[in-house]
């Protein structure tokens, strides 16, 4: 695609560095079969001082009508019957005193829903109170707040990743053999469930896909390893260590591979159009899809490319005969 500053295409992935904006208007109707993102959070951070970067909004209205571009976009490119997931949590004030929260999964959900997308799930994403006051500092999460006035206690406020589907009908995302691969989460399977992986049979017997179904489906996820993320360092990255690189959380890959494990099948294309440092793009092609991702930032773009390269020894960087090439051929027709 045109008018980027950079991109890399190979066999199992294509990313950019420039504005998703840019990108999505690139791709053709209905020619994604999914995707996973974590967007800007209304403005809880600044990471760059891009004037196209969304998280510059100056307040929480202009967010909106810029974000729902995006929405409107990803409707348009992905298959109907298909789904996209968005990664979001509740938006504190900070210790203002208010300790009060903006419900921003909430305006993502009815977002969604003006332009039509059907919400079908939410994940809740548990999380260790004390391990998120001591890494957050805010005076609400603490011991001593409810010892002085439980009504001033605060809450670990969960991640959530929100699932939306597009009406219509499409290539069905079966799994003949049930949930084949291997679990994403801290939870230790019971050892006797091996033998079931792979099972051929009547699925009603097939006790490892069950076993993890059960944990994909269910509302809250409490084993999600909150640790096991892509690396952001600045300098293997080409950038420096400043404000925005501190605010560079990468989401979870037991996140995203539940995602893509459950609701895509290998081969199929999946897209994320805030990149970051890679991690939707990573999680996706080691389950064997294809990832597609562009990100605004020059230092994320380049920690993508370094983490990517991580993958395995078997990627071939020149090789760009793949499903991108016929993608931007559908797009040049």
């Amino acid at each position: 695609m045109a008018g980027f500053l950079t991109q890399q295409i190979t066999d199992r992935w294509a990313i950019y560095n420039g504005d998703s904006m840019d990108m999505l208007a690139g791709i053709p109707d209905g020619s994604i079969h999914g995707a996973i993102y974590s967007p800007p959070f209304g403005g809880l951070y600044h990471y760059s001082s891009d004037d196209r970067d969304l998280s510059n909004a100056p307040d929480y209205a202009t967010f909106w009508e810029q974000y729902r571009f995006f929405i409107d976009e990803l409707y348009r490119v992905t298959m109907p019957g298909r789904t996209n997931a968005v990664h979001a949590s509740l938006i504190p004030s900070g210790n203002t005193g208010a300790d009060a929260y903006t419900d921003f999964p909430g305006d993502v959900i009815r977002a969604h829903q003006a332009v039509g997308w059907q919400f079908i799930a939410r994940h809740v994403i548990w999380k260790e109170p004390l391990a998120v006051r001591n890494r957050t500092l805010a005076k609400n999460l603490a011991h001593k707040t409810i010892v002085d006035n439980g009504a001033l206690g605060g809450m670990a406020a969960p991640d959530e990743l929100l699932v939306f589907r597009k009406p219509g009908a499409d290539t069905p995302v079966n799994h003949p053999s049930g949930l084949t691969g291997t679990y994403a989460g801290g939870e230790q399977h019971p050892a006797e469930l091996a033998r079931y992986r792979g099972w051929t049979g009547d699925q009603k017997a097939n006790r490892w896909s069950h076993w993890i179904w059960r944990r994909y489906a269910s509302s809250v996820w409490d084993d999600i390893r909150l640790g096991r993320t892509l690396p952001f360092q600045p300098d293997a990255a080409g950038g420096d260590e400043d404000d925005a690189e501190k605010h560079v959380h990468p989401l979870q890959l037991d996140v995203i591979e539940r995602y893509v494990d459950l609701r895509t099948l290998p081969g199929e294309r999946v897209l994320t159009p805030f990149m970051g440092v890679g991690s939707e793009v990573y999680g996706t092609v080691r389950l064997g899809r294809l990832g597609i991702g562009c990100e605004l930032k020059p230092s994320y773009y380049e920690q993508a490319i370094a983490n990517l390269a991580t993958i395995d020894d078997e990627i071939h960087l020149d090789d760009a005969e793949s499903m991108f090439t016929e993608l931007e051929d559908l797009a040049d027709a």
